[in-house]
């Protein structure tokens, strides 16, 4: 401070260095600064020889000055450096009488998510690059990439994409383009409006209409060494097999309360904006839904009260299947309670309640697609992914089985793409990500028995999912990822929660058996997503052109039907889908709204109802 206050009156009409000079800190100084001012004030008042328009220069302005500059500049480091020591010196060896000059920034708030919250509003969390709301220009033009084609699979006409103007402009103010290699660019443009992945095609091999001709959609594959999961074989499985409308209703069937952009991203991200391969892994993923596992006409439709019902069947088969179904419910074995920092809802797998033999492989999958399906209704915008937590508590090798973390391997890289936030493997023993053990693993899986479990695990790993791993080993290392109060007691954490099944209510799910409601808020959702599918190729249409009001007109009309398509999915939700535990312990609260702690608020309200009772009986005493 000392140092910058005398520069600037051995100068006054220069500019000041470009430096902070810190305010003073104390009233008293020290020798040193004030011998400092003596010197600087006695300097000040000798007089000059000449003028200070350059009083920072080192070039002589006569051949009389140079020594006199270079007096000015070995005074002026001087002060520097006693001023400067000075004021480290009051910093440092006298902070206790005097705050800090710059206090270091606060910790960044963490929200709590404690309370009601909208999913049809937003979590107050801020949305990841590549998603809704944060496309580049470039990844804007690959999502509309994506939708031609999906479009086209559905069977959709896209009569609107196929009519170019007469001179072939994209632009109807634009100069015409006479250039061979503007009619190249041209080319290429409608190879990409039509999704072809070979810019180097001859235009004479464009793709064929999109009136449900899907020969040229068939032709799109990806080679075997980049098909981990054998999507290209199920994609081509489906065009064959399924109906076009099939694949569309499965599509928006798996939207529900979600942004159908934001699904297709996923799809989008997972294949590094690969728009053929995207194209593969979507419509395989339908083909599963449909015909693998029958997500939404019966996990999801049927849920726990199936399995309820099979428990009390005659028939053997059904009655091990609805059994070994709840009781990975009554147990707890996986379960969804709380968000971790970021707003993403959090699943306990408790790795040591899980015995191979004890269940059936089939009750496992569907039991792990109905927590995942289950998980999806727990987000909320721009919140896009969960996170994992696999307790290893007293884990030992008789708790591992390779067949259930396959099959969990595949949901996440190839259904349910994007949807990992983290994975928190906590307290692993050794015998788990030991290198060099005697492991027993069951008869389907041939692998080297020094090899440890979690090297194997990692080698089935895509590396993006592998990246997404953390081990941790007490709660020191979980409050990296979760708050301490939202960490549960059984994982150490201060919140006093446990996990504890709620049983099926008689008539809980009366509202299923309501067809006609039913049939009619369906009949609207299809006319709300047929909407949706038509102002989406206007806005690509409008964007093509370079209609840039048109194109920002459509994409705001768009944006509004797909709120109206969020919202009515709520409305839709109690006659299609049967109620689950989360429902029933009030997490789920209907209508778009959701509750991660509603034990907290419970005693939030418990102790104000307290607190309130106890203030009446003190007046009514006084």
């Amino acid at each position: 401070m000392l140092a910058c206050s005398i520069l600037r009156r051995i100068s006054p009409s220069a500019k000041p260095f470009p430096v902070h000079c810190p305010a003073s800190t104390s009233a008293s100084a020290s020798a040193s600064p004030a011998r400092g001012a003596q010197i600087a004030s006695q300097y000040a008042r000798r007089p000059r020889s000449f003028p200070l328009a350059c009083p920072f220069s080192t070039r002589p302005r006569s051949q009389e000055q140079p020594r006199e500059a270079s007096a000015l500049w070995t005074i002026t480091f001087t002060l520097l450096a006693l001023g400067g020591g000075a004021w480290l010196h009051d910093k440092y060896v006298n902070s206790t009488d005097h705050p800090p000059l710059h206090p270091s920034p606060a910790a960044p708030h963490i929200p709590s998510f404690l309370g009601v919250i909208d999913t049809l509003t937003t979590m107050p969390t801020e949305p990841a690059p590549g998603t809704v709301g944060t496309l580049t220009p470039e990844q804007e033009a690959k999502l509309q990439e994506f939708w031609v084609l999906t479009l086209k699979v559905f069977g959709v006409p896209l009569d609107a994409l196929e009519t170019e103007p007469a001179n072939g402009k994209g632009n109807a103010d634009a100069a015409p383009s006479s250039s061979a290699q503007d009619k190249k660019k041209s080319g290429k443009r409608r190879g990409w409006l039509w999704g072809r992945s070979n810019e180097d095609d001859d235009d004479t091999k464009s793709a064929s209409s999109a009136n449900g001709n899907t020969s040229s959609l068939a032709s799109i594959s990806i080679t075997e060494g980049d098909d981990k999961h054998g999507q290209s074989k199920e994609f081509q499985r489906a065009l064959v097999e399924l109906q076009p409308e099939e694949i569309r209703t499965a599509f928006w069937n798996m939207v529900k309360h979600d942004n159908p952009d934001a699904l297709l991203l996923r799809f989008l991200r997972a294949r590094k904006w690969d728009v053929n391969k995207a194209l593969i892994m979507l419509i395989s993923t339908m083909r599963w839904r449909l015909q693998e596992v029958h997500v939404d006409d019966d996990i999801m439709a049927n849920g726990e009260a199936k399995a309820l019902k099979q428990a009390s069947s005659s028939d053997a088969a059904e009655k091990k299947k609805g059994e070994d179904f709840l009781k990975q419910m009554r147990l707890g074995k996986s379960f969804l309670h709380g968000v971790d920092k970021l707003g993403r809802p959090i699943c306990v797998v408790r790795v040591r309640l899980h015995r191979a033999a004890e269940q059936e492989a089939e009750s496992l999958e569907r039991f792990t697609v109905y927590t995942i399906e289950t998980a999806r209704l727990l987000l909320a915008p721009p919140v896009e992914t969960a996170t994992i937590i696999f307790d290893m508590t007293n884990f030992t090798v008789a708790n591992m089985d390779y067949t259930p973390v396959k099959f969990m391997i595949k949901c996440f890289e190839a259904n349910y793409p994007e949807s990992l936030g983290t994975v928190l493997i906590h307290k692993a023993p050794w015998i788990f990500s030991s290198s060099s053990i005697s492991i027993a693993i069951t008869p389907n899986i041939i692998a080297n028995p020094a090899i440890g479990i979690w090297s194997i695990i990692k080698g089935w790993l895509d590396p993006v999912v592998a990246s997404k791993i953390h081990f941790t080993k007490n709660r020191e290392d979980l409050e990296a990822f979760i708050p301490p109060s939202q960490i549960m007691k059984e994982l150490e954490g201060d919140e006093n929660w446990e996990y504890e099944y709620a049983e099926i209510q008689e008539g809980e799910n009366t509202q299923m058996e309501d067809k006609e409601t039913r049939d009619k808020l369906i009949a609207e959702r299809q006319a709300l997503a047929k909407e949706i599918q038509d102002i989406t190729i206007e806005w690509i249409r409008a964007s093509y052109m370079k209609e840039t009001d048109a194109a920002t007109a459509a994409k705001n009309k768009r944006n509004g039907l797909i709120e109206k398509l969020r919202e009515q999915y709520w409305i839709l939700d109690p006659y299609i889908r049967s109620r689950s535990l989360y429902d029933r312990l009030n997490i789920l609260k209907g209508n778009g709204k959701i509750e991660f702690y509603p034990e907290a608020e419970k005693s939030r309200e418990d102790e104000k109802k307290a607190s309130s009772n106890a203030a009446a009986e003190t007046t009514g005493a006084a």
